[in-house]
């Protein structure tokens, strides 16, 4: 090194420059320091991570809240789909005991279930049986046709007559619920032209 190199070199104490060069450059009063920086990026990586959780525990409420509704709906259609079932095989039970009504109201017309006598009796059983399961007969003369519920057999053109109205019940129609077992048939009475 020459003179002209030490000129132009700064000199410093050495217990300064011993610090300086230890801790790296000196804090500005004004300044931010490299602690404050690294602080703030500490921070703004917390904040960052602090949303992305917020994000992602959002995301699951809300799958759990579909997961809920999803299931509640599955329970109450299971519920409605096993009601319906216990109606059909309720009604397909009872389908087999519809020709000993059938049985039991002719064998009323004709007079063979005197009070009293041991058919009758039975014949009460039976009947009440079915009224306990929630059978209802429908299908009633002077009602009027309901092509829904009724099943015309015949059709009778009748003079006044304004609607289609059942003349005459040929078998008695039965449900259990909002289940048909078997639909009433019936002779109808129809406008003459």
């Amino acid at each position: 090194m020459t003179d002209k190199d030490f000129d132009n070199e700064e000199v410093l104490p050495d217990d300064e420059g011993s610090e300086a060069s230890a801790s790296g450059p000196e804090p500005q009063e004004e300044g931010l320091t490299v602690d404050d920086i690294l602080g703030t990026a500490q921070n703004a990586d917390a904040a960052a991570e602090d949303a992305v959780i917020a994000d992602l525990e959002s995301a699951l409420l809300n799958d759990l809240k579909r997961l809920q509704a999803e299931y509640a709906n599955y329970r109450r259609r299971t519920e409605e789909q096993r009601e319906i079932e216990k109606e059909r095989a309720k009604g397909e039970a009872v389908k087999a005991l519809l020709p000993v009504l059938d049985d039991l109201d002719r064998a009323d017309k004709h007079g063979d279930l005197e009070e009293g006598s041991p058919f009758s009796a039975i014949a009460e059983k039976v009947r009440g049986v079915a009224e306990k399961l929630g059978v209802e007969s429908y299908g009633v003369a002077g009602e009027a046709f309901d092509p829904q519920q009724h099943e015309a057999i015949f059709q009778v053109p009748t003079p006044g007559v304004t609607e289609s109205t059942i003349l005459e019940v040929v078998e008695v129609g039965y449900r259990l619920g909002s289940v048909e077992l078997r639909p009433a048939k019936v002779v109808v009475a129809v406008p003459a032209e």
